[in-house]
């Protein structure tokens, strides 16, 4: 049996990613700062809280670190903790850096000290890239990073932090460098969480207005659960590497917001106000990627239109609120 550490455990991606290693027969620890029980409540909804064990120990500290690694001695680690929000790292750009490079910093170290047989997964992120011109899309792994948000900034740091200790150490990590991937357990300060989950109540005449930001942008959207099966399919390659996961879609927030609609069969026009508060001081124009690596290297599938995305992101979401309400 392998045993895998998942450090952001509670997240999105943590909790599918465990669901699907422990499928895969994984002994799965979970690395989480959190203790309250309401926190596993992404673990609850997959019906695998009592199947993972959590650890407690503070990424920010390396002594904390080499203890956990002494501790569980893992096969595998995927990295997914982080200040993950685009947004909210122009209002916190110092804790975003300091937790987002310092926790990657000494996760590696504690594998050079500890154990350089253990695998390495980075959570990277296509916001490294920053404002990508037309001639460069869709973007590929060879492309410069140009980042345009203290978010973006501090993955392209631990990107390259990850990179270093693969070439200067021998220390497998592999990079996955995640376009927007969405689903029902998305936190609720995410745009499409928020338009979807904010549309049914619509429908449900719970509320009557969706407030929004730029419309403008476009964005390559794709589905979580489908994303984790690459991250563990890298780790699991003769050499590590780096690879750009995404749908190779794009589509324009408007349009996005417009097919929600369209499927709930809502007026737009009735329901949409812009709010000033959602605009960022800089965003990216259009971004979108090629998953050809992936597909060719790991043998990874993904194969959803932005239409199919959307339904199965509906029919998630409407499944999820009412798991919320029956728990009252």
């Amino acid at each position: 049996m392998k045993t895998a550490l998942i450090t952001g455990i509670t997240g999105q991606d943590g909790a599918y990613l465990a669901k699907l290693l422990l499928s895969k027969g994984y002994r799965v620890i979970g690395l989480t700062r959190q203790t309250d029980s309401k926190a596993l409540y992404r673990l609850a909804y997959l019906g695998i809280d009592d199947q993972v064990e959590l650890a407690h120990h503070d990424l920010t500290d390396p002594k904390s670190v080499l203890s956990c690694l002494e501790e569980y001695h893992p096969d595998e680690i995927y990295n997914l903790a982080a200040q993950s929000s685009v947004g909210q790292s122009f209002k916190i750009p110092q804790e975003t850096f300091s937790f987002n490079t310092l926790s990657v910093m000494n996760l590696l170290d504690a594998i050079r000290q500890f154990d350089k047989k253990i695998r390495f997964y980075q959570a990277s992120s296509s916001e490294m890239f920053g404002n990508v011109t037309l001639q460069n899309l869709p973007i590929r792994e060879s492309l410069l990073f140009h980042p345009v948000s203290p978010y973006g900034i501090s993955k392209a740091s631990a990107h390259w932090l990850a990179v270093n200790y693969r070439e200067a150490y021998g220390i497998f990590t592999a990079c996955g460098i995640l376009f927007n991937h969405e689903s029902a357990l998305r936190g609720d300060n995410f745009v499409v969480k928020k338009i979807i989950n904010t549309a049914i109540r619509i429908k449900n005449g719970e509320v009557n207005e969706l407030n929004v930001g730029n419309l403008a942008i476009s964005r390559d959207w794709g589905y979580a659960p489908k994303y984790v099966e690459a991250m563990w399919m890298m780790l699991q390659q003769d050499l590590p590497t780096d690879y750009v996961i995404c749908s190779g879609n794009v589509t324009s927030l408007l349009e996005l917001l417009r097919q929600v609609f369209r499927h709930l069969d809502l007026d737009m026009r009735a329901h949409i106000r812009l709010d000033p508060q959602f605009m960022r001081s800089l965003d990216l124009a259009m971004i979108y990627g090629d998953n050809t690596k992936a597909k060719s290297d790991l043998g990874w599938q993904y194969n959803m239109d932005t239409q199919a995305l959307i339904d199965q992101l509906i029919n998630d979401e409407k499944s999820w609120m009412a798991w919320k309400e029956k728990l009252g």
